[in-house]
Order: structure tokens, then C-alpha cells, then sequence
């Protein structure tokens, strides 16, 4: 998938299954694209080599929840009680695109 954000495209991998889902982002570095973990609120950095940007959404993609710069070994909960949230991990600094409220619009690779 591909998130647009304000003249910026980011490959977005879909953790859908297990090993993805474990694996994250975990070892990657430089990381250049983001993670997003459907069905999930809560999400830890640890053996993560660079910090990351962690955005929370709601079951529309509407951003409830922004971590800028989130360093490695730290565990985060989105504080929402809805089991439909998602977690988008991205590169450091690439929420300073997003704002709270916002709703993000996630593309398919073949439509670019």
C-alpha cells in the first residue's frame, strides 16, 4: 500500500500475518517505509535500531493517537478502548505531516 501525505509517498507493509506482525520493524535500518498492524493497540520498540513515529487510528483511519520520535525499547497503548484501532509505524519524523484528527488514505501500489 501506499499512504500519501502532503507531496510524500511512503510504502505502507500490511502486518497481517504472524511472522510480519512479530517481526515489525524490528533490525531495519534505515527504515524508510511504514508498518501498519490492523486490530492492534499497543505496540513496543524493543530491538528497534532508529526511533520511529507511531500513529494511532481509529476503525476509519482518522488519527487518534500521535508519538513523534519514539526511541527503542519502549512499550506504547494507544488509550482507546475500541478493539477496531490500528497502529502505523513510520520513519522518524514523517508524522510531522500528520495531525491529530486527521484521516489517512491508504492506495494501492497499482494505482500509482
Amino acid at each position: 500500500m501506499i499512504l500519501s501525505l502532503k507531496q510524500e509517498k511512503i510504502k505502507v507493509i500490511v502486518a497481517l500475518d504472524y511472522k510480519t506482525r512479530l517481526r515489525g520493524l524490528m533490525g531495519i535500518s534505515p527504515i524508510y517505509y511504514g508498518m501498519l498492524f490492523p486490530k492492534c493497540n499497543g505496540i513496543h520498540t524493543f530491538f528497534m535500531k532508529e526511533r520511529i513515529d507511531v500513529v494511532g487510528l481509529n476503525e476509519s483511519n482518522q488519527v487518534i493517537y500521535l508519538y513523534r520520535n519514539l526511541p527503542p525499547n519502549r512499550i506504547v497503548r494507544i488509550p482507546y478502548s475500541n478493539k477496531k484501532t490500528s497502529i502505523l509505524e513510520l520513519p522518524q519524523n514523517t508524522s510531522l505531516k500528520i495531525s491529530m484528527g486527521e484521516t489517512l488514505i491508504f492506495e494501492d501500489e497499482d494505482i500509482i
